[in-house]
């Protein structure tokens, strides 16, 4: 049987973490060109490094993206997220100045953003699991 590449250890822990992330332009405006877009990956996947991440799938609209990224458990998720945001929307803003002037005025990304757990066994599936365990039995009294 071959390992699952996703599943990775540490010292302490075995894990498999992933998450979908949607992050949205100020206002849902349209900023994101082809051009813009294909940047904002490769900003995104240098993030990724930082954090020890991989970004396992990348892809947007004009006015939103979405990331699949697979990280390990000492990442905490809002700092990820900051980050992601803070370092594309500085790099963008350096690199695509007048388009984004003329798109999004002062602030590149909304402030909220969605992020949903994602892989490993379905909810329902966990919970059998979990409520299948066999309980030791009590010592007679």
């Amino acid at each position: 049987m071959k390992p699952n590449p996703d599943v990775r250890t540490g010292r302490n822990v075995v894990h498999n973490l992933h998450v979908h992330l949607v992050f949205v332009t100020k206002y849902r405006r349209k900023a994101f060109t082809e051009k813009v877009l294909k940047r904002c990956e490769e900003i995104m996947r240098e993030v990724c490094t930082d954090f020890e991440a991989e970004l396992k799938q990348f892809n947007g609209e004009e006015d939103h993206v979405h990331l699949l990224m697979h990280y390990p458990p000492k990442v905490q998720l809002s700092k990820l997220v900051n980050s992601y945001k803070g370092v594309s929307s500085r790099r963008l803003r350096q690199e695509y100045d007048a388009h984004i002037r003329r798109h999004l005025g002062g602030h590149f990304w909304s402030g909220s953003y969605f992020a949903g757990s994602c892989g490993g066994a379905p909810l329902t599936v966990v919970r059998q699991y979990i409520e299948n365990q066999k309980r030791p039995a009590s010592p007679p009294a």
